[in-house]
């Protein structure tokens, strides 16, 4: 029998943290802002002209930014105070809004103009987005992470339940001027909680990386990690193709429904529930099915509603079929955010979600772009069935891309380790570092060996290292050489406390295989090209950056 999930499992275990609690129904406010004016805006647009490709570009003016600056954001997001960027990225937004708000009042808004505009605000979301959720993380405990990460998308759904109706009516109503302000007005409510919000600051020992330092750090973890890499692939091929829903959505209200405003935020009143009710049974999905089960599960059924959106010509069968759209997209966007959020080290969080951000956002954007291309040639309902059919083929990709398991918990980083012993006077831009690391190792053991080391080549490069290299001495087959690369010893301390738990684990299983009573072997050389030895060591060029002199410590535990 099954037992009963815990407390920290339930759906609402973040809610008892007030922190999270409050920034929570902060962000709905938000959210219902958002969705209001994106209603505004895709309805202010089919007035404004009768391209099917200029209505769907609203969506991704919103969504271009979020894939083009997310790198930059999640580094800024890791490098600096996460309470503070969030702020910025809300004032950001939160100009555009009221710049689209006063244009609009004296009806300057052309189509580049509320293009332009829904870009600006789709900026300060884009900023936003990876400071936001990777601080989730420090606003409960790791426990309801899981939980805490499908609240955050059910906020943006019970908006997307409400927000599209409210906004049809308001802009039936009053236009979609009034949409605008009451976007903006909306964004003030998060802003001051999270003014509020007395975020404890763990300072690093160690230096900031640069913007640019960040940016690489953060794209070499990714690439150096698989399961990482198959998420973000998955993401980006769904919102490709599943993002004609979103896209095309008020055509579908207008031409094959041959509806207005309020039909428009019906419908997606409709995929919103469905999405919240998704989100719901997140749970109860990861403990079902595994990752490539799950993700196979929704992208077949959204292929069913995507068709029956496509062929139905009743407003009452369109919504049934879009309350199960929202839920499985919902369901496989969650799954992908998690798997992502609970497999990123805090040091590099903000940097992975961003990367995930850029996946759904730029599929999604590139997708709005295309498939608006397709119906202006040859109409809504094929561009969907097109959709429906291309998703229907998408769980093929599992043969070669299989999703890692959903059950994935949040890792903290490891202890500290304790500083090498150091007798040369270093700054921290010394370098590069070559680090070498000779294990003796007997040879019935030097397969098995061999397989850890690739797994410990992955953990290295993810951290900062490069040039890696594993060598077996031709004259003493038991002795293999370990080597890599740091780019500077400020570098290199930065990939020393880097390490998981896990990692550091995997660093031990390679050193078990080591023979003899001596520990294994570390040598950590500065690396000199021709020309560059300072002579005069007893009087260094000290650096504003310099790392002080440093306590020495035994080598077989800190390489």
């Amino acid at each position: 029998m099954t037992e009963p999930p815990k407390r920290s499992d339930s759906i609402t275990a973040p809610l008892r943290h007030s922190v999270f609690r409050r920034i929570w129904l902060a962000s709905l406010l938000s959210n219902l802002g958002i969705l209001i004016q994106g209603v505004g805006a895709a309805w202010a647009m089919t007035q404004m002209t009768s391209s099917a490709d200029k209505v769907a570009l609203v969506q991704t003016a919103l969504m271009l930014p979020i894939m083009l600056i997310s790198m930059p954001a999640g580094a800024i997001a890791d490098m600096h105070d996460r309470r503070v960027v969030a702020m910025v990225s809300l004032l950001i937004a939160l100009t555009g809004a009221t710049a689209l708000t006063v244009l609009s009042w004296f009806s300057l808004v052309t189509p580049n103009v509320l293009l332009l505009f829904c870009f600006i605000v789709g900026t300060g979301m884009a900023l936003m987005g990876p400071a936001w959720q990777s601080s989730v993380s420090e606003q409960v405990p790791p426990e309801t992470l899981p939980a805490a990460v499908a609240l955050n998308g059910i906020s943006y759904n019970i908006a997307r339940s409400f927000g599209p109706a409210v906004g049809g009516i308001i802009v039936a109503t009053a236009g979609a001027v009034a949409a605008f302000a009451i976007n903006a007005v909306l964004y003030l409510p998060l802003l001051i909680v999270l003014f509020l919000w007395q975020r404890v600051h763990e300072p690093s020992r160690l230096p900031r990386e640069r913007l640019n330092r960040a940016m690489v750090s953060g794209v070499r973890y990714i690439t150096n990690s698989p399961s990482i890499k198959i998420v973000l692939t998955r993401t980006l091929v769904t919102g490709i193709i599943g993002g004609s829903i979103s896209a095309l959505m008020p055509l579908v209200a207008r031409d094959l429904l041959h509806g207005g405003a309020q039909t428009y935020g019906v419908m997606l009143g409709a995929f919103g529930m469905g999405a919240v009710f998704g989100a719901l049974n997140i749970g109860a999905v990861r403990r079902q099915l595994s990752g490539e089960a799950a993700v196979r599960a929704c992208t077949i059924s959204l292929a069913g509603a995507l068709a029956a959106v496509a062929l139905s010509k009743s407003a009452i069968l369109t919504a049934i079929a879009l309350v199960l759209a929202g839920a499985v997209w919902m369901l496989a966007v969650a799954l992908f955010n998690i798997g992502v959020q609970l497999s990123a080290p805090r040091w590099v969080a903000g940097r992975s979600l961003a990367a995930f951000q850029a996946a759904i956002a730029g599929g999604i954007a590139i997708g709005s772009w295309g498939w608006g291309h397709l119906t202006d040639i040859a109409g809504v309902e094929v561009a969907l069935l097109v959709s429906a059919g291309l998703m229907l083929l998408s769980p093929l990709l599992g043969i070669w891309l299989r999703m890692p398991p959903v059950g994935a918990r949040y890792e903290p980083p490891a202890e500290a380790l304790a500083d090498p012993e150091v007798r040369l006077s270093l700054t921290g831009r010394s370098g590069p570092l070559v680090v070498e690391i000779e294990y003796r190792v007997a040879q019935d053991n030097a397969r098995a060996f061999h397989n850890v080391m690739q797994e410990v080549q992955l953990s290295r490069q993810r951290n900062g290292a490069y040039g890696w290299s594993i060598a077996r001495d031709i004259a003493d087959p038991e002795l293999w050489t370990e080597r890599y690369h740091c780019p500077t010893w400020l570098d290199y301390l930065r990939q020393r406390s880097r390490a998981t738990q896990s990692e550091r684990a995997l660093h031990q299983r390679a050193i078990d295989f080591h023979l003899g009573p001596e520990p294994i072997r570390v040598r950590r050389m500065l690396e000199r090209p021709f020309g560059s030895v300072r002579w005069k060591e007893d009087t260094p060029d000290r650096a504003a950056n310099e790392v002080l002199p440093v306590v020495a410590t035994a080598a077989g535990s800190s390489t």
